[in-house]
């Protein structure tokens, strides 16, 4: 089957990270990568940025495809404004899952997300929309986790837990089972979390 058209949101070091995931899928094929005004002109493994943000809705007369692969740290608010922007120009979001990820068949992943090298995905957890799970997560079973969230490098989310919306966890964060970690909030990386935390919790990384 012929790969689908996709337009890339992001030119910078997640979309490479991204890019190589889509190319060794094959189901989509990036046709552009969008990018900054400032980043016009650039080349990212082998995409020339032509378009900026300030073309999204002239493109969508081309292309039905987009996926967001900008980078979440301090916060979700940049992935969020470009999700709801382009739902509201009517693209279409994919979900993107690397060759190299362990997807149970009882997971459930929403629109817009990806599942990056390593992760592990197991029965019965929850991912919401437009969320990152990076390289070499472990999500275990009966784990919620909400819109908008990035799950670093590394992390471990034991069985039953939730994550609130738009919440970042550090790399090699551990959140033990059965814990609430409430919206917003950002979690340092290599912090072990035992209790629950209130939404807009912001915990500093361990050195």
């Amino acid at each position: 089957m012929k790969p689908k058209e996709l337009l890339l949101i992001g030119a910078g070091g997640h979309a490479k990270s991204c890019i190589d995931i889509i190319e060794s899928k094959g189901d989509y094929s990036i046709v552009q990568v969008i990018g900054q005004e400032s980043e016009l002109g650039l080349s990212i493994l082998g995409h020339t940025v032509r378009y900026s943000d300030s073309d999204l809705a002239s493109l969508r007369a081309q292309y039905e495809y987009a996926f967001i692969a900008v980078g979440q740290i301090h916060s979700p608010a940049i992935r969020k404004k470009l999700h709801l922007s382009l739902s509201e120009l009517g693209y279409s979001f994919p979900t993107i899952i690397s060759k190299s990820a362990v997807v149970s068949r009882y997971a459930r992943i929403g629109s817009g997300s990806i599942v990056m090298n390593g992760a592990i995905l197991n029965a019965d957890c929850s991912i919401g929309k437009n969320v990152i799970l990076n390289s070499g997560s472990i999500i275990e079973h009966d784990v919620f986790i909400g819109d908008n969230c990035h799950v670093s490098t590394g992390v471990t989310i034991n069985g039953g837990s939730k994550i609130g919306e738009g919440t970042f966890l550090g790399s090699g964060t551990v959140v033990r089972d059965g814990i609430e970690i409430g919206d917003n909030s950002f979690i340092g990386m290599t912090s072990v979390i035992s209790k629950n935390l209130s939404p807009g919790t912001i915990l500093k990384a361990n050195s």
